[in-house]
């Protein structure tokens, strides 16, 4: 936002929206990395630790069900909070909730793993920690989403929210790489959730320093300029913006005309991500034989993973900016690849194979996700942007509720049973794509 010259009689002309400061989107890319390579890290360890406990597949996917189940629930509320308490406030809680969750998960997991408690009280504990980070670590990404897109032409908004997206892509790179590193001699399998906890600590720390409090000072309709002397900038309203806010529904809803071709292709092809997440340590340990030492088993599925997040970073980083896709051209060709993706992983008999499989899936879905995430934003107002970050991080999450759970009961009767349902799912978005989402040349159109 401009300066204004106290000595001059009349202010600035107003601009539209501007690139966001480097420093402060490095601060946003941070709070998304230390979230995402923390969870990474944890899917790196959990086959192994349920192996350890003696605890049967399933029963370790439908341990995050509780906590996916409240990150539905509550990011949109946490979203709307945003729009009245600020997008940094939102972010911090998030952070909490993150570093809570994996805290309390790390000692738990710790004290299963010791002996000191039995499986089943483990387990069960566990879902209860981790269910803080699904109610509280919910409201940090669609504050994010929110922060940027409401900053960021409408031109632009693709590239930057794909950035974004790409911090995810980064940490499960990282995640998995540190994952094996972090499972230390007294800390053994539960290592990476105490350490990750630290790590978000630093980060917490460094953004509420460093991060400008954007805490709204004025009623959300009209004009809204900050004070010289004001500490807590809000963002500029330009004209279109206030004529976009006038308009803007009191609520917005996952269903309604404008958002359904994105919300029911981001839950369909939620659902096929999250069941291949979901498959692919069992997997693992399984045709590598790593069942008899699951300890062993975390730097294998911890490779696995982390080739695919690179080839999410190629996605996001390379082809979405190189080839300018819009998002109904990153939604459809992603949809594709990772579809073809599935089934070199399910063919896969060797940890070659198996990574490269699981590498096609994830660059397609490195390509789906941000633009169904674009796609989403593009299709309401700025004013709208808060909402719209919670429904996004909503549809996410309800693809976590059972559908990791459900891939990996089909996966234990038949491995062509999950992989099947996962090229079907992929199928269904790309015939329901095709038709219902809006052409790219309209979405992309900034409005004048």
């Amino acid at each position: 936002m401009a300066d204004i010259d106290p000595t001059s009689s009349a202010a600035p002309p107003r601009e539209g929206p501007r690139a966001i400061p480097r420093a402060r989107m490095a601060l946003l890319f941070a709070v998304m990395l230390t979230t995402a390579a923390g969870n990474t890290a944890m899917q790196s360890v959990m086959p192994s630790i349920g192996t350890s406990l003696g605890v049967e597949d399933v029963w370790i996917s439908l341990a995050y069900s509780w906590s996916a189940l409240l990150w539905v629930i509550c990011a949109p509320i946490w979203a709307q909070r945003s729009d009245r308490r600020g997008r940094k406030a939102m972010m911090a809680l998030g952070m909490l909730g993150f570093i809570a969750s994996f805290l309390l998960c790390g000692i738990i997991l710790w004290m299963g793993l010791a002996g000191f408690l039995a499986a089943f009280w483990a387990l069960l504990l566990f879902a209860a920690a981790r269910s803080l980070y699904g109610g509280f670590g919910s409201a940090a990404p669609p504050a994010v989403q929110a922060y940027v897109a409401s900053r960021t032409p409408r031109s632009e908004r693709t590239q930057a929210l794909s950035l974004i997206a790409s911090s995810f892509g980064l940490g499960t790179v990282i995640g998995p790489a540190l994952a094996p590193l972090m499972v230390l001699p007294f800390l053994g399998l539960a290592g990476p959730f105490l350490i990750f906890a630290l790590i978000g600590t630093a980060t917490l720390v460094a953004l509420r320093l460093r991060l400008p409090n954007d805490e709204p000072q004025f009623p959300a309709r009209g004009s809204a300029f900050d004070a010289p002397y004001s500490g807590s900038p809000t963002a500029e309203v330009s004209k279109d913006e206030q004529e976009e806010d006038e308009s803007a529904p009191a609520k917005l809803r996952w269903f309604e005309p404008r958002l359904r071709p994105w919300v029911v292709s981001g839950l369909i092809g939620g659902h096929a991500q999250a069941m291949i997440l979901g498959i692919a340590g069992f997997l693992v340990l399984d045709r590598l034989g790593l069942r008899g030492d699951p300890t062993a088993g975390a730097g294998p599925v911890g490779l696995v993973l982390m080739s695919g997040a690179i080839a999410t970073l190629l996605a996001q980083w390379g082809l979405i900016p190189r080839l300018d896709l819009g998002p109904r051209a990153a939604s459809l060709w992603g949809i594709a690849i990772a579809a073809l993706g599935t089934i070199v992983l399910g063919l896969g008999q060797n940890l070659h194979t198996i990574a490269l499989g699981y590498s096609i899936a994830s660059l397609g879905f490195g390509l789906f996700r941000p633009g169904n995430t674009s796609g989403t934003s593009l299709a309401v107002t700025r004013a709208e942007q808060g909402q719209a970050g919670g429904v996004t991080a909503s549809v996410a999450g309800a693809s976590f509720i059972y559908a990791p759970a459900l891939g990996v009961l089909l996966y234990n009767v038949s491995d062509w049973l999950g992989f099947g349902l996962i090229v079907a799912l992929c199928a269904v978005v790309f015939a329901y794509g095709w038709s219902a989402l809006q052409a790219d040349s309209m979405l992309t159109r900034d409005r004048r």
